[in-house]
């Protein structure tokens, strides 16, 4: 059964990076980022920039960026073998 990799906030920040999303800001230890898709609709995620996310908080991510990115190209990234 796969597993849940244990990302660090900059980690998942440098992953959305590679899907085309920028850092629009920072408030606190949250980072905003944005793209806009093909229909020219803003997407925005927020990230929280910490050394460890928790495993619950790495789900939440992986399903806050499965809204805007293919499932199927962010579960290496997330998960091992």
């Amino acid at each position: 059964m796969p597993k849940l990799r244990r990302l660090s906030g900059p980690e998942v920040v440098s992953i959305r990076r590679q899907f085309g999303f920028a850092v629009v800001g920072q408030h606190g230890s949250h980072v905003k980022l944005r793209r806009l898709s093909a229909t020219g609709q803003q997407q925005t995620l927020t990230v929280p920039n910490h050394r460890e996310l928790d495993a619950g908080t790495c789900r939440a991510v992986f399903r806050q960026a499965s809204r805007f990115v293919s499932p199927n190209e962010l579960w290496p990234r997330f998960y091992t073998d």
